[in-house]
């Protein structure tokens, strides 16, 4: 027969209520390990050592998102602007701006950050100017095949910039009399860096 006490929760009982302390195991399982050891509750170094053995597969992932963002762009020239498609892009650039950083691509994030900001703020969808989405989508894809990581490529800092300055410059033309969506136009946003 086991002399181990069984694992119950401690119950103390008051006039109005009852506390319930349950067993504390990891307590037991730390007592066990020898001294000296050392054990590893590094939840963001085991986050970082996870990512680094994705690492390979970021520049595929990349790849995929800057081909759905190019056949959201065709589906545009090929058919004209909807609502539809244009949500289609917006959300392939927008997945981009999140993800571009964690890929290892942060250079990407300011460009992708614009054209989502000329989508959303062009207040006619029919007056999107395609020609300015091809320079983002063409930028984007520009920075992830010359394969720019890292934030120190000055020549992706400067593309971002200009491309933003010139979506800055026509959505201040197309809402000049609307002054609430020029206010969020000029909130900040993700800031090119290099």
């Amino acid at each position: 027969m086991s002399s181990k006490k069984p694992n119950l929760a401690a119950v103390s009982t008051f006039a109005d209520h009852e506390v319930i302390v349950p067993p504390n195991k990891l307590k037991k399982a730390v007592e066990k390990l020898k001294p000296g050891t050392k054990i590893d509750f590094d939840p963001v170094g085991r986050a970082e050592a996870a990512l680094a053995e994705l690492a390979d597969d970021f520049a595929v992932w990349m790849d995929q998102e800057c081909a759905r963002l190019d056949a959201a762009r065709n589906a545009i020239k090929a058919s004209g602007i909807t609502p539809g498609n244009r949500d289609v892009l917006f959300r392939a650039a927008h997945d981009i701006k999140g993800q571009a950083a964690t890929f290892g691509f942060p250079m990407v994030a300011p460009v992708a950050d614009s054209l989502c900001r000329l989508i959303e703020h062009t207040p006619d969808t029919t007056r999107l100017p395609l020609p300015l989405v091809d320079q983002h989508v063409d930028a984007i894809r520009a920075i992830r095949y010359k394969n720019t990581r890292g934030d120190s490529n000055s020549n992706a800092a400067k593309l971002a910039e200009k491309l933003r300055q010139v979506a800055d410059e026509f959505l201040i033309r197309e809402n000049h009399d609307r002054p609430d969506t020029l206010e969020s136009i000029f909130s900040p946003t993700l800031a090119p860096t290099g």
